[in-house]
């Protein structure tokens, strides 16, 4: 989770972000309309992200950049293209042009989070799906079963509500790790720490009410996975 600080002093401009955040998934958001309140937040609390505005009745954002401390990634808001260049003289990671898109405001978080090095610090044990217009964070060892459905695959996980997200499942299956995860069919994917039984070309999984097929382009594979695991377990 990114901890983000906004500090604006345009309610407006402040749900703009609060929607923007609440849509693009894994984002703790603290706002500020008062630029005194904001930065004793950010002293106090610390940050990870901070959306500065530039031009405030009382404040110059660029003059309170200086302040903030050098592990914090800036992102600079503004009405006024003219401050661009004042905000990279403070070493700004971006600098979001008001009326702020969503798409481009995505693409400032991505260069923040690289920035802050959270990508290279990300658990290898979570993946991250689109779901509707946000990002969604999924704990692998959740997940038992893909399902492929068109352009979208459903997710079946432990004790959770059943995920749909638009991806395809060669998508899917890059971003499972080979070793926990087995494409078995051209529409399944299954967990194998939930593999119940196998039988008659069929996998019954822990918490799934409904026998899965293995497709015959993967059954040697998979047969020849299963016996290994076998052996290993014994």
């Amino acid at each position: 989770m990114i901890k983000c600080v906004a500090i604006d002093d345009e309610p407006i401009a402040i749900a703009i972000l609060q929607e923007y955040c609440r849509r693009y998934g894994d984002i703790e958001l603290e706002c500020f309309t008062s630029p005194v309140t904001g930065m004793e937040y950010i002293r106090k609390s610390g940050a990870d992200v901070v959306f500065l505005d530039i031009e405030m009745k009382s404040h110059n954002g660029v003059e309170l950049a200086r302040e903030l401390p050098d592990n914090i990634a800036l992102i600079f808001t503004t009405a006024y293209a003219q401050y661009a260049i004042d905000g990279y003289d403070v070493d700004a990671v971006d600098f979001l042009h008001k009326p702020i898109f969503y798409a481009r405001f995505e693409r400032a978080v991505e260069k923040a989070k690289k920035w802050i090095g959270y990508n290279s610090d990300r658990p290898d044990d979570f993946i991250t799906l689109k779901v509707e217009h946000k990002n969604v964070i999924i704990n692998l060892a959740d997940i038992i079963l893909v399902e492929a459905m068109d352009n979208y695959v459903k997710v079946f996980r432990r004790g959770l509500p059943m995920v749909l997200s638009q991806i395809t499942m060669k998508e899917m299956e890059t971003l499972l790790p080979e070793a926990r995860f087995r494409r078995i069919h051209r529409s399944f994917i299954i967990s194998v720490s939930g593999i119940e039984k196998i039988s008659n070309r069929k996998v019954y999984m822990l918490g799934i009410d409904r026998p899965v097929p293995v497709g015959r382009k993967y059954l040697e594979e998979f047969n020849s996975f299963y016996n290994n695991l076998k052996a290993n377990r014994v």
